[in-house]
C-alpha cells in the first residue's frame, strides 16, 4: 500500500497540480497586495475616501479606553469590492496564460510532420508500380 501511495504520489500531473497551487497562492498574494497598495489609493483618491474602509454602519459601537470602535455592526462592501478586484485581476491574468499556452500549443501543431519513413517506402512503391502498369 505504501509502494502504490509512493507511486500515485510521484506522478507528474500530482507534482505539477502542487507546484501549480503553490504558485497560485503566492500570486494571489501579490495581487492582493497590488489592489491594497496601488488600485484602492487610486480609486480612493477619486471619491475622497480611504477604499477599503468603505462600509454601510446599521448600529453604532462604542469607542473603548483603547480607543478601538466595540459593538458595531456594518456591512464592509469596500472589503467585498477589494475582493472582487483582486478575483477579477487573477481571473484576467490566467485567461492571459491559457491564452498564451494555447496558441504556443498550435503553432506546435500547425507545423506539418514528416510521415514516417515506411509511409515513404510505401507510396515510393505504389509509385512504381504504378509507372510499371502503364
Amino acid at each position: 500500500m505504501l509502494k502504490e501511495f509512493k507511486d500515485f504520489a510521484m506522478k507528474g500531473n500530482l507534482v505539477d497540480i502542487a507546484v501549480a497551487f503553490v504558485m497560485g497562492v503566492a500570486f494571489n498574494n501579490v495581487v492582493t497586495k497590488f489592489t491594497g497598495g496601488i488600485v484602492s489609493p487610486l480609486v480612493g483618491m477619486i471619491f475622497n475616501t480611504d477604499f477599503a474602509e468603505l462600509k454601510y454602519v446599521m448600529k453604532e459601537g462604542t469607542v473603548n479606553e483603547a480607543g478601538e470602535t466595540v459593538g458595531e455592526i456594518a456591512i464592509l462592501y469596500g472589503e467585498f469590492i477589494t475582493a472582487c478586484l483582486d478575483f477579477i485581476i487573477v481571473a484576467f491574468v490566467m485567461f492571459l496564460l491559457v491564452k498564451g499556452i494555447n496558441n504556443m500549443k498550435k503553432k506546435e501543431e500547425e507545423a506539418p510532420a514528416a510521415p514516417p519513413a515506411d509511409v515513404v517506402l510505401l507510396e515510393e512503391i505504389r509509385n512504381l508500380l504504378q509507372k510499371q502498369n502503364k
